[in-house]
């Protein structure tokens, strides 16, 4: 009677890994295992292209450290990601608001709801293409300024350092703020409507109600959706490798670029071993918040 129990009990502990054990498999194999060959690679010196690699320590993380153009990616990273996660969240609420509304009539709504969330159906090479095109010296963003009389020059906006960080950002608020107005949009549906009819009989105003029952309401997902937004953008790769390729003159260099041309173009994969490693702890710690939250919220 007692082993029976015990069986019972070993079975149900086991069987939810039972089921997880092929997903359980593949993540090990595509995801656990390539993260700790980059982490061995990170400590050796210069690994694939010597047969016998020495272990250095710390040598590679200390070559980076001291590498100029890190510190310049560094900085073009942040600024990339800070402004693109403020600005998709800006650009969010404010459409999610306004197809919220009841003023606008329901087919309205589903055009401006196509039409807003075009550019999250773009790949990136959709979406480079598009911009350079438009961004070219002869396209028609310096057209619709030089008919304004905003300029009198043709702008290069990709191939100066002085524009080309903004607009690789302008690029990517474009591309990504559908997913947070989709998403801001699905929670502000799911406010309960007595909320704001109790608060209008108290006499509260639109801006009261927004930042005493929408903002507090959507807070869990505003929280996630900036978690999410921040690991994506500092993973960004394609979008500038198409447009700018992290120049002219490494003014566009980002983390992601940077990594990559270390290892394949220089060939230093132990330093761009390093680099991904310095990128993974920091979005490591950025999932750990996210994770907190999720639980948070359960």
């Amino acid at each position: 009677m007692v082993s029976e129990k015990r069986k019972l009990v070993a079975k149900k502990v086991l069987e939810p890994y039972l089921y997880l054990s092929p997903t359980i498999a593949i993540m090990i194999v595509l995801l656990v295992i390539p993260i700790g060959m980059v982490i061995r690679y990170s400590f050796f010196d210069n690994v694939i292209i010597n047969k016998n690699p020495m272990f250095v320590g710390i040598d590679n993380y200390v070559k980076v450290v001291n590498n100029r153009t890190f510190f310049v990616a560094v900085k073009n990273t942040l600024f990339f990601v800070g402004v693109s996660v403020i600005m998709h969240m800006f650009l969010g609420m404010v459409y999610a608001l306004l197809l919220n509304t009841s003023y606008l009539a329901t087919r309205t709504k589903a055009i401006f709801r196509v039409i807003y969330a075009l550019p999250w159906m773009f790949t990136a090479s959709i979406i480079a293409i598009l911009w350079k095109m438009m961004l070219n010296p002869y396209g028609v963003i310096n057209y619709l300024l030089q008919m304004f009389n905003l300029t009198s020059q043709q702008i290069e906006w990709l191939g100066s350092r002085s524009f080309a960080l903004i607009s690789v950002t302008i690029i990517n608020i474009w591309a990504g703020y559908p997913f947070y107005m989709v998403s801001i949009l699905a929670g502000l549906q799911g406010i309960p409507t007595d909320l704001y009819e109790a608060s209008s009989i108290d006499g509260a105003g639109m801006l009261r109600q927004f930042m005493h029952i929408t903002i507090p309401q959507l807070k869990p997902i505003l929280i996630s959706l900036m978690m999410l937004d921040f690991v994506w953008t500092i993973q960004q790769f394609a979008l500038i490798w198409m447009t700018t390729g992290g120049g002219p003159i490494n003014a566009t260099e980002m983390l992601s670029t940077f990594i990559y041309k270390l290892g394949f173009s220089k060939y230093q994969y132990s330093q761009a071993s390093a680099s991904a490693v310095i990128l993974l702890i920091v979005c490591s710690i950025i999932a750990v918040f996210y994770v907190r939250n999720q639980k948070a919220r359960d």
